[in-house]
């Protein structure tokens, strides 16, 4: 994979880089691993608008992805690699031996043709083999974690990212999150050895804000540019920087305001948050 620049024929051209990806099949999903997507456009179930500056956006079909790999000891041949409008993440279909289809995401590394299983004994630690902490060895990267057993995966599932398996202290699994944080999860949970493929996705740019659009993104107004009736930060004679902090249009601070919960329940699991900084159990 590589960055493609075009020559700027046209203005949105001209900032536009993409990401050049040969390996991947111009072919329709497959319809039964495919389901209707509702887009809530930001409102809530009353109809209200809770999230600003959502809406519109090019119609997408919900990729079904096995964040579970429930089948055991049963190998998978990779069928074809695929685009997934909904996650940066590439997707790969796998065919069982038994005849079933199912879709996960693509690992770096995974090739057309490769054969892949799902196990909780020790097998080879190939891109691709989903096993359990406890089955694997420290330093690996994994990807697709699960938090509790069985419950699918649930973390690091983004384009590009990995986790590195610490250590396994009987039936705990010491794991690094890409954001630094360490975290204690059970050994028995499930993950996936190699990580995320398409880690060019980051490096790409829309070129204009036509592209947005089509991801559902509408424009965003400065609140300094504003009547002081429209929001705190706006009016003054001149242009100005609102003179103080950076607020909502109801007055929350937006920038430096803790939104971790205190009393979840999963902080107990956090050895180290990702500022380096031990965490303080309440």
């Amino acid at each position: 994979m590589a960055i493609i620049h075009h020559r700027p024929i046209t203005p949105s051209q001209r900032f536009y880089a993409k990401n050049k990806q040969d390996d991947l099949s111009e072919n329709s999903p497959v319809r039964s691993l495919t389901v209707s997507k509702h887009r809530a456009k930001g409102r809530n179930c009353y109809g209200r608008i809770t999230s600003r500056r959502r809406g519109g956006g090019h119609k997408r079909k919900y990729r079904v992805i096995d964040f579970r790999r429930s089948k055991i000891d049963i190998f998978a041949v990779v069928v074809k690699l695929e685009y997934d409008p909904n996650r940066s993440a590439n997707i790969a279909l796998l065919k069982y031996d038994d005849g079933d289809v199912r879709y996960i995401l693509a690992p770096k590394g995974l090739k057309v043709g490769d054969k892949i299983v799902s196990s909780n004994g020790v097998i080879e630690f190939n891109v691709g083999n989903a096993l359990q902490l406890k089955n694997i060895p420290a330093t690996t990267k994994i990807h697709s974690i699960e938090m509790l057993p069985g419950n699918g995966a649930k973390m690091v599932r983004s384009a590009g990212a990995s986790a590195q398996l610490i250590n396994i202290e009987g039936d705990r699994a010491i794991i690094k999150l890409p954001s630094r944080e360490i975290r204690v999860v059970n050994s028995n949970c499930r993950a996936t050895i190699g990580e995320v493929g398409n880690s060019q996705h980051q490096n790409t740019t829309i070129g204009k804000a036509g592209r947005s659009r089509w991801l559902g993104r509408r424009p965003r107004v400065r609140g300094v540019a504003m009547n002081p009736v429209d929001h705190p930060m706006g009016g003054g004679e001149g242009r100005t920087s609102g003179g103080g902090h950076p607020v909502s249009p109801w007055g929350q601070l937006s920038k430096g305001f803790p939104t971790r919960v205190k009393s979840k329940t999963t902080n107990s699991q956090i050895l180290v948050r990702r500022n380096g900084k031990k965490f303080k159990k309440k």
